[in-house]
């Protein structure tokens, strides 16, 4: 079955509704999705040069994964001396050597329907949601999350405790994209379809939102999502947490000040010797 056949097929199976639950066909279709996500042959979104954001949502990808839960049924399971009771669905993936995934005991998992790529790294605790893409020479450091569907790039750090936000519903809405060489700061959140261009630096404690606008020192502007386009986080910008001041009533009166994430510069050479810590760990 090729993409557009498997397309075709996720199509309407989802549009059959709860009327697809028992559908032997409809199993096998899902099947296929999950073992081509898994594989990288398919993603919940894409690279495309000719969409606004360099990016396209698949949104029958996104109707797959969330027909996989509606075929699914509650089932117990056990694995590494831990149980827990999922969607028949979507087990825990395993690997092996020979797929060149560095999983370091201590509680951590991949759930399947996830594509995790040679030179991976995972820390543990960690997790990584159906759906996701995580290339080439990524860390997932501990207590990281990688959300539904989210997109994770070449040689990206996701630090301790980094969340990247996850998105199923409604199918149209754009993922979380970190793109290649991005270092993610400890504590960091990045939810709401917020793009990170490629080589950025997000420092400890930042946080991006649909409705958390960037002030650039360096440009002079501000950075918004529009009804059209996310939050998008300039190439090779280095942003920290800061804070700009309440200027009208009570705020004002009482010397209040909101969190601001801020462009305090764009990458350069000093930076980038900071973030190769990780060369270090493999």
């Amino acid at each position: 079955m090729n993409t557009a056949q498997l397309q075709k097929a996720i199509e309407h199976h989802f549009a059959a509704g709860p009327g697809a639950v028992g559908d032997d066909a409809a199993m096998t279709v899902f099947l296929t999705l999950r073992a081509a996500l898994e594989s990288g042959e398919v993603r919940a979104a894409s690279p495309d040069p000719a969409a606004p954001t360099g990016w396209r949502v698949n949104a029958w990808v996104k109707q797959g994964i969330l027909l996989g839960f509606r075929l699914g049924a509650l089932q117990e399971f056990s694995a590494a001396g831990f149980s827990f009771v999922d969607k028949s669905t979507y087990p825990v993936r395993h690997f092996d050597a020979g797929g060149g995934v560095r999983i370091v005991p201590g509680g951590s998992s991949i759930r399947a329907g996830a594509y995790v790529a040679r030179g991976v790294v995972c820390m543990p605790p960690m997790y990584i949601n159906a759906g996701a893409w995580v290339d080439e020479g990524a860390m997932v450091d501990s207590h990281a999350l990688v959300g539904s569907c989210a997109q994770i790039g070449k040689h990206v750090h996701l630090s301790a405790a980094a969340q990247i936000g996850g998105v199923l519903e409604p199918v149209n809405a754009s993922p979380v994209v970190i793109e290649d060489d991005v270092l993610v700061g400890g504590n960091c959140g990045i939810y709401e379809g917020a793009i990170v261009r490629r080589g950025a630096v997000l420092a400890p404690g930042t946080i991006l939102t649909r409705g958390t606008p960037i002030f650039d020192l360096v440009h002079g502007t501000t950075l918004r999502a529009t009804a059209e386009s996310p939050l998008i986080v300039p190439e090779n910008a280095v942003v920290v947490p800061g804070s700009r001041a309440v200027s009208k009533g009570n705020g004002q009166q009482w010397g209040l000040s909101l969190y601001a994430p801020v462009i305090v510069k764009y990458r350069d050479e000093k930076t980038s010797l900071s973030t190769t810590l990780e060369d270090l760990l493999r």
